[in-house]
């Protein structure tokens, strides 16, 4: 397995890498009515904005990912102009059954909130990274977060935020290995940090 830069062509993989991993780390596949959804929300705008901040997993096809964003509040800036528009006309609220997943993650389109400035202050940049089981224990995910944070100091940015849900303890413990520390704690989850250095 290799790490190299996202290349087009890779979205479909990614989108799916995003379902796969959406639950908690597993697979969601079975919890959504529309497949894409959520690759929509985590996986589009990164590649359409961010895209030399995209690092993939290379067994001969696509395995994992992590994806970044500079400055979140540009970011999210230029998602509102351009990505989350045409995605709030496909997916008007009421498009899914009240209480399924997708009916959830359609709210979230269309109730995008706005960066943490306390966050932002220190943490201006964030991302997401997902690996399949395949991928997983191979310290790959390391060497994603190191890519990552490498590009990112290289672009100013000096520090890097993520979400984490609060079930998701595989994760919480890697990032924490990783130099995170926790920002935020609610009951759903929490907000970590560190430095890109």
């Amino acid at each position: 397995m290799i790490i190299r830069p996202y290349a087009p062509g890779d979205d479909d993989a990614l989108y799916d890498i995003c379902l796969r991993t959406g639950d908690n780390g597993g697979d969601a596949t079975g919890q959504f009515a529309d497949p894409r959804l959520l690759g929509e929300i985590f996986v589009g705008p990164y590649l359409r904005f961010e895209p030399s901040l995209a690092f993939v997993i290379d067994d001969g096809a696509p395995a994992g990912y992590v994806l970044g964003a500079r400055d979140t509040v540009e970011f999210e800036a230029a998602c509102e102009r351009e990505w989350w528009p045409p995605l709030r006309e496909k997916y008007p609220p009421g498009s899914f059954p009240a209480g399924t997943r997708d009916a959830h993650y359609v709210e979230v389109l269309h109730q995008r909130g706005t960066p943490d400035p306390a966050v932002v202050a220190d943490y201006p940049a964030h991302l997401h990274i997902d690996l399949l089981p395949r991928a997983q224990g191979r310290g790959l995910g390391r060497g994603l977060i190191e890519r990552l944070l490498t590009a990112l100091h290289e672009a100013g940015a000096p520090g890097v935020h993520l979400g984490v849900g609060a079930a998701n303890t595989r994760a919480i413990a890697f990032y924490e290995r990783m130099g995170f520390r926790t920002l935020r704690r609610s009951p759903s989850g929490r907000t970590m940090g560190r430095p890109t250095t």
